[in-house]
């Protein structure tokens, strides 16, 4: 009967700590769809400006040949203007998808401590098993 209660503990043991790794999972997971999507939000505004920037080049280019004073100035300052924030957006997601966060890193930090404790179980488990075995060859 012991026996019996004792692998129950342990199977309950065991499917807590499943069961809080999962939890964990499914935080990590929120965390890094709200960041794909903070991502792709940045791209797609970044994809925007960069359109408007050759949509406006491509009017200066155009208007390069009408003859007036001050629209050639401020057609290609609206596109330089446009051209840098498109920039400037591509390499934010550049720098967020190259140097943000490992996706389940806290997970599998977890797995990881669990594993060692499993491990240190296992080889104090054979150290106890040892002098016994020694006392029963001898």
């Amino acid at each position: 009967m012991g026996l019996r209660k004792s692998v129950f503990g342990v199977a309950s043991s065991l499917v807590g700590l499943l069961r809080t790794r999962l939890e964990l999972l499914a935080l990590e997971a929120a965390d890094e769809k709200s960041r794909l999507l903070k991502l792709l939000g940045m791209a797609f505004a970044a994809l925007l400006f960069l359109t408007l920037a050759v949509l406006v080049f491509t009017v200066t280019v155009a208007v390069l040949f009408w003859p007036t004073e001050d629209r050639y100035l401020a057609l290609g300052l609206l596109a330089a203007f446009y051209g840098i924030i498109g920039i400037g957006l591509l390499l934010a997601v550049r720098h967020g998808l190259v140097h943000g966060a490992t996706p389940f890193s806290a997970t599998l930090e977890e797995l990881g401590r669990d594993a060692e404790l499993l491990e240190r179980i296992r080889d104090a488990q054979d150290e106890d098993e040892a002098p016994s075995r020694r006392r029963g060859e001898s």
